[in-house]
Order: C-alpha cells, then sequence, then structure tokens
C-alpha cells in the first residue's frame, strides 16, 4: 500500500488540469500574470488575510518574509525544536540565530510560555510551526510578542485549513508562510509557495523581494532574488484550492477511522486540542520500538514514513550551533518514536483498517 496518492487520474479533475494548462498556453503568459494573481486574490480570500504573494517554494516563504520583516544577521527567533529544518534554515540564511524551544508533547506545536523563556534582547521573531496538520494556537503568542516587539511568523506548510479558535490559519499571525509542494493539503503539481498577511508594507517588500529586488523592470530597488510562483502552478492552484475543503474533511473522517481502529493499541495517536481544527496533512503515530515497526509493515507491502528522523539541533547543518544529545530531550524522542501512516484524501476507508490490523 503506497503512502500517498496524488490521485489525478479522476477524470473531472484531469479535465479541469487540462484547460488550466491550455489556458496558460494561449495567454502566452507565464511568470507575474493574471493566474498568479487571481490565485493570490482567492488564496488570500479562502484564508482571510488582506494579501496573498506567491513565491517560489515554503523555504522561500519563510525566508524572504523573515527579511521583509527586518530581522537581520545577529538577531535571535524562537523556533520549535521539532520541526523540518526548513524553519531553522530560514532563520540561518539571514545570518540570525535559532533559539529552539520544545514542542507540546501533544499537539507539536510551541506555546507561549515556552517562547517567553526563551526571549532575549536579541530576539526578532518567533517562527511557530503548525505541524502536521495541528494549528499553532497564536493568540497568546501574538500577546505575547506585542509585549516584546518580536514579529511572528507561522509556518503553515503542513497545515492549509487548519483553524484555532474557529479562525482559519493564514489571517491571525503578522504573516504566515505556506508550501504547495505536491503532497500538501493543497498541492502544486512542482515547487510552489505564498505568504498570507494583513500587512500592506510587508506584501509589498515580499513582492520585491521575490522579482530581483524590484518594482519596475530592470529598476532594482534593494537586493533580492528570483522566486516567483510560476503562471502553470497558480493556475494548477486554482484548480485545486476549491476542492480544499473537502478533501480536509475527508482527511479528518480517515483520521478518525485510524483512531477509532488504534484506539486501545498502546500507541499513541494524534492529539487534538479543544481549540483547534487539525486537517490531518499527515497521521503521526509514536512507538518505542517505531524502527522494528515500520520494517514489519514494510514487509506487509505497507509503505510509512518518517517524519523527522533527526532532530534539527542534531543535524550537521546546524552542528556550528554547538547543541547536543540530551539538549531537547523531547524533540529527540520524538524523532525516535514518530511514524506517518498513509493517508491521502481519497484513500479508501478500507486502507485505514489494513492498516491498523497490521498495526496490531
Amino acid at each position: 500500500m503506497k503512502f500517498f496518492d496524488l490521485n489525478l487520474s479522476d477524470p473531472g479533475l484531469r479535465g479541469e488540469i487540462d484547460q488550466a494548462y491550455g489556458r496558460v498556453m494561449d495567454s502566452g503568459w507565464m511568470i507575474l500574470g493574471p493566474e498568479l494573481a487571481a490565485f493570490e486574490a482567492e488564496f488570500a480570500a479562502w484564508c482571510g488575510a488582506g494579501h496573498c504573494v506567491g513565491v517560489g517554494n515554503g523555504l522561500d516563504a519563510l525566508t524572504l518574509t523573515l527579511r521583509a520583516a527586518g530581522v537581520q544577521a545577529g538577531a535571535e527567533v524562537i523556533v520549535p525544536a521539532h520541526t523540518f529544518a526548513a524553519t531553522w534554515m530560514a532563520v540561518e540564511a539571514l545570518g540570525a540565530t535559532p533559539v529552539p524551544v520544545e514542542v507540546d508533547p501533544l499537539t507539536y506545536t510551541i506555546g507561549a510560555a515556552g517562547c517567553a523563556a526563551a526571549v532575549t534582547g536579541k530576539t526578532a521573531a518567533i517562527v511557530p510551526v503548525s505541524l502536521y496538520g495541528h494549528p499553532v494556537d497564536l493568540e497568546p503568542l501574538m500577546a505575547l510578542a506585542r509585549r516584546h516587539g518580536l514579529f511572528v511568523l507561522e509556518d503553515a506548510a503542513q497545515s492549509h485549513g487548519a483553524a484555532s479558535n474557529g479562525v482559519r490559519t493564514g489571517s491571525v499571525a503578522h504573516a504566515t508562510a505556506f508550501s504547495f509542494y505536491p503532497t500538501k493539503n493543497l498541492g502544486a503539481l512542482g515547487d510552489a509557495g505564498a505568504v498570507t498577511t494583513n500587512d500592506a508594507g510587508i506584501a509589498e517588500r515580499l513582492r520585491r523581494l521575490r522579482n530581483y529586488g524590484s518594482d519596475q523592470k530592470y529598476v532594482q530597488q534593494t537586493l533580492g532574488v528570483n522566486s516567483r510562483l510560476d503562471e502553470l502552478q497558480a493556475a494548477f492552484l486554482r484548480v485545486f484550492l476549491p476542492r480544499l475543503d473537502t478533501a480536509n474533511d475527508q482527511r479528518r473522517a480517515l483520521a478518525s477511522a485510524y483512531d477509532a481502529a488504534l484506539s486501545g493499541s498502546g500507541l499513541t495517536t494524534p492529539a487534538e486540542a479543544n481549540w483547534a481544527r487539525h486537517v490531518y496533512h499527515l497521521y503521526v503515530i509514536r512507538s518505542p520500538e517505531r524502527d522494528a515497526l515500520q520494517a514489519r509493515l514494510k514487509t506487509a507491502g505497507i509503505e510509512t514514513l518518517i517524519h523527522y528522523p533527526i532532530a534539527c539541533h542534531l543535524q550537521a547543518a546546524f552542528a556550528h550551533r554547538g547543541f547536543k544529545r540530551g539538549d531537547f530531550p523531547l524533540a529527540e524522542a520524538l524523532a525516535d518514536e514518530v511514524l506517518s501512516l498513509p493517508l491521502w484524501p481519497a484513500m479508501p476507508v478500507d486502507n485505514v483498517r489494513q492498516v491498523a490490523l497490521a498495526v496490531r
């Protein structure tokens, strides 16, 4: 059984994808054209945000937003100890220092108390991650940020459509970074990303930074990069966006089926806080015998993945920060124990029963 299926064979979907492709080809406009403008408007409205700026990928969404917010070399940025390495890499790219905070053991997100303890005179920003599809509780973090004059950039690469206290991800933090990698809840057919914000100044600076630092062709106001969500991917995303709420509902139903099928198994299954709406980008269990479990599932023909097998502070890429094993015990335990089970929106519920039986 495969871990994930893009499910692009559906005739209705394939027809719309073909139409989107034809529309772009007929227009002859490949970069910064009407498809991108339309998608940015549609996604901003879907998130409840004032602005959306499309960029090349999720890492650029993080890095460019921190630049747009004025985070400079030597500053400190609070990040989760347990996350994908891109969250830390965006901070490192600016010459700033990632300051890790342990996540909540149930939601796998960072909270205001842990972040407050990490704030120093050098702290410029907080980058909470809505991991695996579970949102961050942003209101306490925003209150903390107001007290200390900090910028909050939510990394929502895995949480399109998640909600905190009834408010959809993408409209509460100062800015929210999204990845549209193909397997995300909202995925393109290649690399793509975006940032939503209610701050017009941030949006303006992001548009300049993504386009060689330019508002006007061949006039460079600042040092920028080439990171533009192209017309073709924007057109594809416009096909997938109207289906996203239904797809997230399907993910939630499958997760509920997993919860029931694995109840009493002794494994730790995903939690959903009472203020949260989880959208289950991944269905992640914990087992102290994770590696043996994964090996046995592979023998049974079931593909699983580990998100993520090495804690960020122990990655060679961050060795210069001087962290060592034992510095963040929960992050290390998660790296040793988490296992993601197969899940995609159109997955038959019978697959859940087969996986759960094999797990047991």
